[in-house]
């Protein structure tokens, strides 16, 4: 019985494997280039692309669980309904797949919409899935550590809202433990979602007050121009993903990414432990200044 997990090398994916090896799991990870990948002894790697079918059909043989992971690109929603399609065809019938939070809210935002099209697949298509959609990734604000620490203020765009901000670490430990729980089911289960949300939700200001408070000296929050957001993103990043990004800081200014009752206490059920808050994200970067 073999886990195959996809974006294996990414912060999320290279995780996962590295939970499910800790559990004893027989795993399989799906890379582009096996010759810069490192991962814990016992790790099976194939190398493959999501639009290559025949490397995706050779990687899914024998495999009985999926975890699927798909960069956001201009393409994202052909890569995963080609893999889940490829799946099928291969009698993999558990699979675990990393959308996102509200990706039935934020209908005009490119990437939550691409997403949203994927669980539709896997309802329809009766999938015996586990959905994770996490909120914003904490992690996220290491692209602008030095905007902080450097210029004092805290510039993404978050609003007043409010975000349910969520560790990495925490997103990759639950989704090995639900491959887990479906890999070592006598019976494939049934269609589950599952938001996966921080134990704090946390506006614009909050955060640079968290800033302001570690680094002892005054953060402001400067995140409310979506348009400048946009135009810095721009300078590295290719300039449909900027604006996918803009479109994505609007929504969290009119919907947040609010948890449901319960989420908080679910998570820290699965986990066996609390979540982890963004102050200790950002207590770790501050002691590193």
């Amino acid at each position: 019985m073999t886990i195959l997990v996809t974006g294996a090398t990414g912060n999320v994916g290279r995780q996962v494997v590295e939970h499910l090896v800790k559990r004893g799991a027989d795993v399989r990870a799906l890379v582009r280039d096996p010759s810069k990948a490192s991962f814990p002894a016992g790790v099976s790697v194939v190398q493959g692309d999501f639009l290559d079918v025949d490397s995706l059909r050779k990687a899914m043989s024998g495999v009985s669980t999926l975890f699927l992971l798909n960069a956001v690109v201009p393409d994202e929603f052909t890569q995963a309904l080609i893999a889940l399609n490829v799946a099928r065809s291969a009698g993999i019938e558990r699979i675990v797949y990393l959308s996102v939070i509200h990706a039935d809210v934020y209908v005009n935002v490119p990437h939550f919409a691409g997403k949203f099209g994927v669980e539709r697949m896997i309802e329809q298509m009766d999938f015996k899935a586990t959905i994770l959609r996490p909120a914003y990734f904490i992690q996220n604000d290491l692209m602008i550590e030095d905007i902080i620490t450097g210029y004092g203020t805290y510039p993404m765009p978050i609003g007043a809202k409010g975000l349910a901000m969520i560790d990495a670490r925490d997103i990759a430990e639950i989704a090995a433990l639900e491959l887990l729980r479906r890999e070592q089911s006598e019976e494939p289960l049934a269609l589950d979602r599952i938001n996966l949300v921080g134990p704090q939700t946390l506006t614009g200001t909050d955060i640079a007050a968290i800033w302001s408070d570690l680094l002892t000296r005054p953060i402001s929050y400067s995140g409310d121009n979506t348009e400048g957001f946009e135009q810095n993103l721009k300078q590295f990043l290719p300039a449909w993903m900027a604006y996918d990004m803009r479109l994505m800081g609007e929504r969290f200014f009119t919907d947040g990414m609010l948890p449901e009752a319960g989420d908080v206490e679910r998570l820290t059920a699965l986990l066996g432990r609390p979540l982890r808050p963004y102050r200790d994200f950002a207590s770790a970067v501050a002691a590193s200044v």
